[in-house]
């Protein structure tokens, strides 16, 4: 199951994956209103197993300490954008790692332009862009640490291989797919 919150002033994406059979779950990108976030997690009767962020902006984290405290789950961000959290995750993500959901296997991707340890998260059928990839744009790059050179380079070597029919679950907007972001996104037209 997955359901998509958009939180806080700037409607940050945040996603909550659970699996059914077990009613094990992550949370990807908590920014904001915790509560809200929560409500959905005990509506779906979801027992939370981490907290994934994709990079440290605080539009992304800002409910993240609140939200630990709340479901004794571990936090996973990137060493390089850990900083951005204020408090020292549990764990740190890598590219390639592979995190169990059931028997869903949730993939890091690391993904460097948007900032320095930015990552997205493959899982079957989708992934979740955080902001290096939007449905018609790509993220910002002029944050400390931001590099266009790299961002458009992580989204054709890493992300557009994952296949056109893939699911583009992004940190801000609506969804998008694969094929639709390589064909019509201006970031990429050759």
């Amino acid at each position: 199951m997955l359901r998509k919150i958009s939180v806080g002033p700037y409607q940050a994406n945040c996603y909550i994956l659970g699996y059914d059979k077990t009613k094990q779950g992550l949370i990807i990108d908590p920014g904001d209103e915790v509560f809200r976030i929560v409500n959905e997690v005990t509506r779906l009767g979801l027992s939370i197993k981490y907290i994934l962020i994709t990079h440290g902006h605080i539009d992304h984290v800002g409910g993240v300490q609140e939200l630990k405290k709340i479901t004794k789950a571990p936090v996973l961000i990137h060493s390089l954008d850990e900083p951005g959290l204020g408090f020292r995750a549990d764990k740190h993500l890598l590219d390639g790692q592979e995190i169990p959901l059931g028997n869903y296997v949730i993939k890091v991707i690391h993904t460097p332009g948007h900032s320095p340890g930015g990552v997205c998260f493959y899982a079957s059928g989708a992934v979740f862009t955080g902001d290096t990839l939007f449905a018609g744009s790509v993220g910002r790059t002029d944050f400390p640490g931001g590099s266009h050179d790299q961002l458009i380079s992580a989204v054709r070597e890493k992300i557009f291989p994952l296949g056109d029919n893939i699911r583009v679950y992004p940190g801000h907007g609506p969804h998008s797919t694969i094929g639709r972001e390589r064909i019509s996104n201006p970031f990429f037209r050759s």
